[in-house]
């Protein structure tokens, strides 16, 4: 039996990752993404080619370990932590070389897929909406933010999985996804968002539904909460409903591996949506978690229909007549 650290080593290689230093560079960001959303790692580790593997996962540390620097700590505090890590990695861009571990691994990545190099400027240059973020007055202040910030910290991973070449369909979708997703983490992230004083929840749809930041404060379950959380879990269901739609329209441009990972991503989003609106007004006292079984019969189906097009491919190629020669 195929051990799971033999599948990655294997991966490694596959990627062009030969340098022990360099492999265990991408082992560490490999324990970084698997600890911090699960289902998320093992959706790439079954439905991407191995020689993809690693690259995503390494964008996606570097999402991850961004996230810990912007939100970890007094804001004085983040703001060194960012800037400091902002510099290190705009210096590594510049010059190819970076004694910290996660930052050479970008590099190796960028190398491999230098469309890259652009999405990671993008993402440095408007991260620190992060910083400033202590909730929305409206919904514009929160559609602004997923420009800044959400769209950007995921195009570091999601322009791996598409096309090289973007007439603009593809950063759309992601851009309905990434706010299908974020409206979800916002409303099911409520209890830790209150505690830290910054929900993300539009204060204007707040007062819409007569509920009141004291209210949050104070774990009142309102009839008016449970309206504002179906408000808001049916409009990120929308999105994320759209975002399947446009990605079905792409699928002549995006690899069917990257085409099953971004749907089983919508898929177990679908299913968490689910899960934070039968906890409704509950989710002020914590989040809700998709169903462990429903998540692995949304990747199961994942892998089949991944592995049936590359077989159906794999049969067409070799029922081809021969071209003739020149």
């Amino acid at each position: 039996m195929v051990t799971k650290m033999t599948t990655w080593k294997r991966s490694l290689t596959a990627a062009g990752v030969r340098e022990p230093e360099l492999r265990g560079d991408y082992d560490d960001g490999r324990r970084l993404v698997a600890r911090f959303r699960r289902s998320s790692y093992l959706a790439a580790r079954l439905l991407l080619p191995p020689s993809v593997l690693p690259h995503v996962v390494a964008a996606t540390a570097v999402m991850h370990h961004g996230d810990n620097l912007l939100d970890t700590g007094p804001k004085p505090q983040r703001i060194a932590a960012w800037a400091s890590w902002e510099q290190r990695v705009r210096e590594a861009l510049e010059t190819g070389m970076s004694d910290d571990p996660l930052i050479r691994t970008l590099l190796h990545t960028v190398a491999a897929y230098p469309r890259l190099r652009g999405v990671v400027e993008e993402y440095l240059s408007t991260a620190g909406a992060e910083l400033e973020f202590t909730g929305f007055d409206s919904e514009a202040d929160y559609q602004a933010y997923v420009d800044a910030y959400s769209l950007p910290a995921f195009m570091l991973l999601a322009v791996l999985l598409g096309p090289e070449d973007d007439d603009g369909r593809y950063r759309a979708m992601c851009r309905t996804l990434i706010d299908g997703s974020q409206r979800l983490d916002f409303v099911n992230d409520l209890a830790e968002d209150v505690a830290e004083g910054r929900p993300g929840i539009p204060a204007q749809t707040l007062a819409r539904f007569s509920v009141t930041p004291a209210d949050l404060t104070a774990g009142h379950e309102s009839p008016g909460l449970r309206l504002l959380v179906e408000h808001e879990v049916d409009a990120a269901r929308a999105a994320l409903e759209e975002a399947r739609e446009a990605a079905h329209d792409l699928a002549t441009q995006v690899s069917a591996s990257g085409l099953a990972l971004l749907n089983a991503f919508v898929e177990i989003e679908l299913l968490t949506a689910d899960a934070a609106l039968t906890r409704g007004a509950a989710l002020l006292h914590g989040s809700a978690s998709p169903p462990l079984l429903s998540t692995l019969r949304v990747l199961r189906k994942a892998r089949r229909t991944v592995s049936g097009r590359r077989t159906f491919a794999g049969e067409r190629r070799r029922s081809e007549p021969p071209r003739s020669a020149a």
